[in-house]
């Protein structure tokens, strides 16, 4: 049986004295973290570790006896993300704890004891600074995820130009993913203003592959299964020549060189009209 148990619960407030004195200012950040508070997650691991290991076996860390400790890691590894701790000195907060923790054992142990444990020591703290790094790490992952979707969705915006139009500018790459927002987006949209005419000007977007236009004609297929017309504007002359040479069939989709000439047949569409004092305003030719 390991000894390690017995050494913590006999030299726990030792240990943490001396863990909490020679930690790394890495480690410790005290720009990122008051004292008060690394001295109370000192603590708390500490005996939730005493606690693990008291099962009797210290080699498993997956195991329900550590299932408290791997929830405070865990935690822990998510705040101290949020805070701005680096992967580096997250982990060092688990692995700074091997010296104050070796230093008791050969105290405690006679010499043919201490290596075994000692060993295991080492091993147990490897294996829960690796936890806390992976769950750091996927924290992280998360935090990125989401503020690509709340990029998305603010790079995503629809307009309602008139009662009845809605307008999506669309700036920079159109991949699959953004499709999904900008058609969720959308249908949203058409369904609380009750639309009937979206214009999707693409001004913004510096290059149409056949990939982008088969984005563009899914997502005017879906506005027109909920009730909605679509026009596609800002087709310069280079990204005509572009679909005619990949072979890209818009089908019956209305194409406009500007947002302002789709916003004239829009107009047309739901039979409005535009006037200044009376009098029919002209806009790029035509009088309405």
């Amino acid at each position: 049986m390991s000894k390690i148990p017995q050494v913590l619960r006999e030299n726990e407030q030792e240990i943490l004295t001396e863990w909490v004195k020679d930690m790394t200012s890495a480690a410790r950040r005290s720009d990122l973290m008051n004292d008060q508070e690394f001295k109370q997650q000192s603590t708390r691991f500490l005996q939730l570790l005493l606690e693990a290991v008291q099962s009797g076996d210290v080699s498993d860390v997956n195991g329900g006896a550590f299932s408290p400790l791997r929830d405070f890691l865990g935690n822990l590894s998510v705040s101290r993300a949020r805070q701005g701790f680096t992967p580096s000195e997250t982990a060092t907060f688990i692995f700074s704890l091997k010296k104050p923790l070796a230093a008791a054992l050969r105290r405690s142990l006679q010499a043919n004891e201490v290596f075994t444990d000692m060993q295991a020591v080492n091993d147990l703290l490897d294996k829960l600074g690796l936890f806390t790094m992976e769950r750091y790490m996927k924290s992280r992952e998360e935090v990125i995820v989401r503020q690509q979707r709340e990029m998305l969705e603010l790079s995503t915006p629809v307009v309602k130009l008139w009662d009845g139009i809605l307008a999506l500018p669309l700036i920079g790459t159109l991949d699959s993913a953004r499709t999904q927002v900008v058609m969720e987006s959308l249908l949203q949209r058409v369904v609380e203003t009750g639309s009937v005419v979206a214009i999707i000007d693409i001004t913004g977007v510096p290059t149409v592959d056949t990939l982008v236009a088969q984005h563009l004609i899914k997502t005017v297929t879906a506005a027109r299964l909920m009730g909605a017309d679509c026009i596609i504007s800002g087709i310069r002359p280079q990204i005509a020549q572009t679909i005619v040479h990949l072979g890209v069939r818009l089908g019956d989709i209305t194409t406009k060189a500007t947002l302002a000439d789709a916003f004239v047949i829009a107009l047309e569409r739901i039979g409005s009209s535009v006037k200044k004092g009376g009098v029919p305003v002209p806009v790029n030719g035509a009088t309405f």
